[in-house]
């Protein structure tokens, strides 16, 4: 045998043992760095690499609680005639918009839209119910079918009416005294005439609500505007598009007092604090506080896309500020979406942005978010998944459970996050799809990182494989 003869039997000398520890090392580094890269590339860690992608989470494990959504899932079957039940529909809609036409529903259902939350006189609702989508209104003077699903209160009654129990003239702004005495304030008073008022059937109601519930009024007098007139409530803070709003009195309610700076004389937050997209997250947070019981009732969230205030002095909203400021509505528990469709300043004046030329970019901008809401429909109308995933500082987080996947909803907090931890122990190895980017991420023992470049950063991530932490 070639074992026997030769060299056989003889000990390597010092230089063969050397080239060898050198080879084998030089070898050893090499392993290091190609299963490195493949790790950078999320492709290195056997356990999790091996998940496919739209793998189930497998049954078993704890942390999981299961909490609906505001109102419940059903929520909408209580009335009739009403919005869809079918967790596939999730409310968009248009603010007091003209139905005259068949191409304005066309072009409204084209962009997404499947509501109107109030119509402009003279609209027509027979084009409304054969369009498929439906009505939100005060009018009761018209021919009301199934496209009306509800009847609207009031508009920012908190804030021209105030928070009080004296007599309403029945005049609203511009139209002279409001309340009685000229300096009382009516606004229960207003919503419950405007309550009395309303046909007696079993569709919803709802109230819009602006500065007075969001920042003027403490918890008790804004609670009852919240609790009790309104099945659904909704809120407009245009933190993108009003000057005013970054104000002591104001917005920097919501802000430690350490974080004003004095501009012109007037207290307020800066800029950068003021005009983000994580406001309208955190006024969606101050309605849901007020709601009793908690979760009991659906809060949706008023959006602006052109220039709502009449200041031309005051910023503008971009498509990416519009489509951060929805996200963030939804990832803080918005249930529904409404546009603000007017714009009473800036370069093109008004009350159909979403439909004019010099709103292109805007209107694809709410195109592609709303077709996103609606893909992803099942998913926010599917309950959260509390005790589950934790994220680092500067990145707001809402956790869902939706057909065996965890959803994760990430949206910057502030600013850019360079890089952002998310940790769900529970889990374990698993492999994270970000949707709608072509991209993946290894969760190893239920961690991962990523980045938020600005404060406008949306991530939506689908959790494939691990465990189910209990919630099957």
């Amino acid at each position: 045998m070639a074992a026997t003869t030769g060299t056989a039997g003889r000990r390597p000398s010092a230089r063969a043992i050397a080239v060898l520890t050198v080879v084998t090392v030089v070898a050893l580094l090499a392993g290091v760095a190609v299963v490195r890269l493949l790790a950078d590339a999320g492709l290195g860690r056997p356990a999790a690499s091996g998940i496919g992608p739209g793998t189930t989470a497998s049954p078993g494990g704890l942390g999981a609680r299961l909490r609906p959504v505001d109102g419940g899932a059903d929520f909408y079957s209580r009335f009739s005639p009403s919005l869809p039940a079918d967790p596939e529909f999730f409310p968009i809609g248009v603010w007091l918009e003209s139905v005259v036409d068949p191409v304005d529903t066309e072009t409204d259902a084209a962009a997404g839209i499947n509501t109107y939350v109030e119509l402009a006189g003279g609209s027509n609702l027979d084009l409304v119910r054969a369009a498929g989508m439906y009505a939100i209104t005060s009018s009761t003077d018209a021919a009301h079918g199934e496209e009306t699903v509800g009847w609207f209160i009031s508009d920012e009654a908190d804030m021209w009416a105030g928070p009080g129990d004296d007599p309403w003239t029945g005049n609203y702004p511009g139209q002279g005294d409001i309340c009685q005495p000229a300096d009382g304030r009516c606004g229960y008073t207003v919503q419950q005439r405007s309550v009395d008022g309303l046909p007696t059937d079993d569709r919803l109601r709802m109230a819009n609500y602006g500065k007075g519930v969001a920042f003027w009024q403490d918890d008790a007098q804004a609670a009852r505007f919240v609790n009790d007139y309104a099945d659904i409530v909704s809120i407009d803070a245009y933190w993108f598009t009003d000057g005013a709003i970054c104000g002591h009195s104001e917005g920097a309610r919501y802000f430690d007092p350490d974080r004003l700076v004095t501009i012109d004389g007037v207290q307020r937050i800066p800029a950068e604090l003021c005009h983000r997209a994580a406001n309208y997250g955190a006024t969606i947070d101050r309605v849901r506080r007020l709601v009793e019981p908690t979760g009991s009732k659906p809060v949706w969230s008023f959006v602006e896309v052109g220039q709502p205030l009449g200041e031309e002095s005051y910023p503008s909203i971009t498509p990416q500020d519009m489509t951060a400021a929805v996200w963030s509505s939804l990832i803080h528990g918005a249930r529904g979406i409404v546009y603000f469709n007017h714009s009473f300043s800036g370069p093109c004046q008004t009350q159909h942005a979403l439909r004019e030329p010099c709103y292109a970019a805007m209107r694809a901008a709410v195109t592609a978010v709303n077709a996103r809401i609606t893909r992803l429909a099942p998913v926010l109308n599917a309950p959260y998944a509390d005790g589950v995933a934790e994220v680092s500082d500067g990145v707001d987080l809402a956790t869902k459970w939706h057909d065996g996947h965890f959803y994760l909803l990430a949206g910057s907090a502030g600013a850019s996050v360079a890089e952002a931890t998310f940790q769900l122990p529970c889990v374990g190895d698993a492999r994270i799809e970000v949707l709608d980017e072509d991209r993946a991420i290894v969760a190893e023992e239920g961690t991962f990182t990523d980045s938020f470049v600005d404060g406008n950063a949306v991530h939506i991530y689908r959790v494939d494989g691990g465990s189910s932490c209990g919630a099957y």
